[in-house]
């Protein structure tokens, strides 16, 4: 769930609903009802295919360019893996939460050879995406369909202590569910996390930013060390908006991290060592039997163009 891009880039791109393979797409095809009830559907701008579900801005597409990351939070996240891994250097990738699947095309385009693991629950989105942005032929993205806490125990065993860099970007509408935020979460996952491998976690929250805190907190015990990167007003609590957390087991230096997310619109700030640490003072670790969804976010926060 992203909540502003830098829609200021617009580079005089066709605007029709058309795929990548240049056959018209039926704009009535571009809107489904999901297995939870949600609606969902896909917005045109420009070169972007934009995926809205229930209203709220998910994730998007760029057809022309897949590096091309225009949701804030995301973008952050193309920063850490690209100042985390060496460029054209293939990882060992695993993704909860499909949406646009913005992440995995990135890293299929900067990263070739790649292998990665995608879980989604809802197999229609998937499905919706492709009808006007089919992953490339060569990419190596296996999909799995399912809760993506419940899909971690099916993974293949090859892939414990395997994986490079792990995501997790789990919404069911403009929520992230409870059950995806915790202490006992988030060790199941942390058995996939290679020894120096990065995990990526994507946080909304607002006022007082409680959830966030909490969160944070329960990376910090599994983990050990964060780098928190958001709006510097949502940091504070005074407003709603995404975070990315960047989790390490082993302190990991990224170099040039605050100058690439203070230049990019909106700008943000990044939190690390001794400023984390403050931020979270008094936050205690999230477990299973106290853990709540992500609040909603006001009507007015994320909004379709």
């Amino acid at each position: 769930m992203g909540s502003r891009r830098d829609g200021a880039r617009r580079r005089g791109r066709r605007s029709d609903a058309r795929g990548v393979d240049g056959a018209a797409a039926d704009r009535d095809d571009l809107s489904i009802t999901l297995g939870s009830g949600a609606r969902a559907h896909l917005e045109r701008d420009g070169a972007e295919w934009i995926l809205v579900v229930d209203g709220t801005p998910q994730s998007a597409i760029d057809v022309d360019d897949p590096r091309h990351l225009s949701f804030a939070y995301i973008r952050h996240m193309g920063h850490v893996i690209d100042l985390a891994f060496p460029e054209h250097e293939p990882l060992t990738a695993l993704h909860l939460g499909a949406g646009a699947m913005s992440i995995p095309r990135f890293i299929d385009a900067t990263r070739p050879r790649s292998r990665q693991q995608v879980i989604e629950l809802e197999p229609d989105i998937v499905e919706l995406i492709r009808r006007v942005a089919p992953l490339p032929a060569n990419a190596s993205i296996r999909l799995r369909y399912g809760d993506a806490r419940a899909e971690l125990a099916r993974l293949p065993r090859g892939l414990v202590g395997a994986v490079d860099l792990a995501v997790v970007d789990v919404f069911a509408g403009p929520q992230t569910p409870a059950h995806v935020t915790t202490v006992e979460f988030f060790e199941e996952l942390s058995a996939f996390v290679a020894p120096d491998g990065v995990l990526l976690v994507n946080i909304a929250d607002g006022h007082g930013m409680r959830f966030a805190r909490g969160v944070l907190a329960s990376l910090h015990d599994v983990f050990g060390h964060e780098t928190v990167i958001g709006d510097p007003g949502v940091l504070k609590g005074r407003r709603f908006g995404n975070l990315t957390a960047a989790v390490t087991r082993q302190p990991r230096d990224l170099p040039g991290l605050a100058r690439l997310t203070a230049s990019g619109f909106p700008a943000a700030s990044v939190l690390a060592g001794a400023d984390v640490a403050e931020w979270l003072r008094g936050a205690a670790p999230v477990h299973d039997e106290n853990a709540t969804p992500s609040p909603l976010p006001g009507g007015t926060v994320f909004s379709e163009r």
